[in-house]
């Protein structure tokens, strides 16, 4: 094979725990062993995010073979046989399970071929450690757009038009955030990325960091630009060490390119932006508590009015978006608000990210335009329930979303709809559950993650998760009385209604949502002593038959 070749080996945090680091220094050292001159070895992010549990991944480009499972006993095979003499090793290739049909190219994989990647757009794709690769795909194209031929309302009203909202929650539209914020007028303004993921099982932000973190910062750059603001700080977990300095690297590139500092681009615009480590606490992704941490304050909401628009970081007018969001911010400006209002439904435009987890075929990102419906993620995409169990529910939106049941299969996942159903769309977790899944335990294991969460500023959300959180495990150890199921509904209702921040406000969904739909689950519990799907232990058929005997 004489064409140029790049192997490019997926260097995020999934595939790095199952030794894919290994896998990369095994390729450098048997293509320089045998000599190819041709073949350029790249680490990369994930190749298409996606069969996370089937890693290590590599993938052969041009022609887009993929590798799964790969280890480093197998690279001189997979060298001397595809790199050399053009043969991919057929073992190592993706095998349908439904078929066992070998697929050698990822593009072909059910996978990915009905998936629509815009926030994803280079995972996968390029080296996220060199500048010069995002450069090549159009990195920084936008941003010079914005500088050199745009005014900050015109870049506002382009972002207004491309329907975009905020992908790290409730979906408010992005260019009327930036519009608030330009509106202002202030001798300083701040805008900050918020990455601060900490839902179980969510992994979205984390693998866009790891893997295209230039478009992050491109996308903050063209904020700050919009809304008039010289500072920006990204506010990342320390739990991602890998992100972290991946994050680092592409902001030191980017001051060296002139991306970042003074006159950017000749144009006069001065930004530069700065990183804060986060210590790990889940309401530390509510704007004003995130806000409060990076003054080194305890992170911890306070009441709003006044909004961060207003008075936010350091007292000065601040905006905040996800990380998502602003990775969604260079596609828009390059590409034009028509090309992405295009794309989603009626009110939900683009595309979203989804942390496809729990019991499903294939779990990893997926990315589909806004109003794909679940069937569609879970079947086509997902591949299905394994073992040949049914589907009994998915949860959306982390511990603070709710619980759809399996007879909404054709429910479209966008803001208004899962609203509608009791649950959100919040920064994207999606957890598949069968029918071996007791939805009563499931709303308690929630509920103690956002009770432990808590970050105790206010009475609704400090004592009622504690109430409900009582209440949930006194059902599941068999000690629940019939007046427990209203005392829930009150208990819920009034910390929705009446506490002070975000956390406080969703985290009842889990506990509403399986109430309104598993209402027969709580009653088994509560009269017949009895979990239905034979998970909570002292309720389980095995340790009833065992008191009986």
């Amino acid at each position: 094979m004489n064409q140029p070749i790049t192997v490019f080996v997926c260097a995020e945090t999934p595939c790095l725990s199952m030794g894919s680091d290994d896998v990369f220094e095994a390729l450098k050292a048997e293509v320089a062993r045998q000599k190819l001159t041709n073949v350029n070895i790249e680490i990369s992010g994930c190749h298409g995010h996606g069969l996370c549990n089937h890693g290590p991944s590599v993938v052969v480009e041009p022609e887009g073979v993929f590798y799964l499972g790969v280890r480093p006993e197998d690279v001189p095979e997979l060298v001397g046989s595809h790199l050399r003499d053009g043969r991919p090793v057929e073992r190592l290739l993706y095998q349908e399970k439904a078929t066992g049909k070998i697929i050698p190219h990822y593009r072909e994989i059910n996978f990915y071929k009905k998936q629509q990647r815009l926030i994803l757009r280079n995972c996968g794709r390029i080296n996220p450690e060199k500048i010069d690769q995002y450069i090549n795909v159009g990195g920084y194209r936008a941003l010079a757009k914005a500088l050199l031929e745009m005014t900050p309302i015109q870049v506002i009203e382009e972002v207004k038009r491309s329907g975009l909202r905020g992908r790290g929650g409730a979906g408010f539209p992005t260019g009327r955030k930036w519009e608030f914020g330009y509106n202002v007028l202030s001798d300083k303004k701040y805008v900050i990325c918020n990455a601060d993921e900490g839902d179980p099982g969510a992994f979205m932000d984390r693998s866009v960091l790891e893997a295209d973190p230039h478009a992050v910062v491109e996308g903050l750059i063209i904020a700050g630009y919009a809304i008039g603001a010289n500072d920006g700080y990204v506010y990342l977990r320390a739990e991602y060490p890998l992100a972290v300095k991946r994050v680092s690297i592409a902001l030191e590139q980017a001051r060296e390119k002139g991306f970042l500092g003074m006159d950017i681009l000749g144009s006069g615009f001065n930004f530069n932006i700065h990183m804060k480590e986060g210590a790990g606490a889940f309401v530390c992704g509510e704007e004003t508590a995130l806000i409060a941490s990076i003054e080194s304050l305890r992170g911890m909401p306070r009441p709003r009015p006044p909004y961060p628009a207003q008075s936010g970081l350091f007292g000065k007018p601040t905006t905040i978006n996800n990380v998502k969001t602003l990775a969604s911010v260079p596609a828009v400006i390059d590409r034009g608000a028509d090309w992405f209002a295009g794309i989603g439904s009626e009110k939900s435009k683009g595309t979203t990210v989804l942390a496809l987890s729990g019991k499903i075929v294939n779990s990893g990102l997926v990315e589909v335009p806004m109003g794909t419906s679940l069937s569609t993620i879970i079947f086509d995409i997902g591949g299905g329930i394994p073992d040949g169990r049914r589907l009994k529910a998915v949860q959306t939106g982390g511990p603070s979303g709710g619980c759809i049941p399996a007879r909404f299969p054709d429910t479209p996942v966008d803001y208004e709809t899962l609203s509608l159903l009791g649950s959100i769309l919040g920064s994207g977790g999606m957890v598949v559950m069968d029918d071996t899944t007791c939805m009563v335990e499931v709303a308690r294991y929630f509920l103690s993650f956002t009770q432990a969460e808590s970050c105790g500023k206010c009475v609704p959300c400090r004592l009622g998760t504690k109430q409900m959180l009582e209440i949930l495990t006194r059902i599941t150890r068999g000690r629940g009385k019939e007046s427990d199921i209203d005392t829930l509904y009150d208990i819920a209702r009034t910390v929705k209604e009446c506490s002070l921040c975000g956390l406080g406000q969703t985290c009842p969904n889990p506990v509403l949502s399986t109430l309104s739909y598993f209402r027969d689950e709580y009653e088994a519990h509560i009269k017949k002593k009895n979990c239905p799907a034979n998970q909570c232990r002292p309720l389980s058929r095995k340790a009833s038959a065992t008191v009986k005997s």
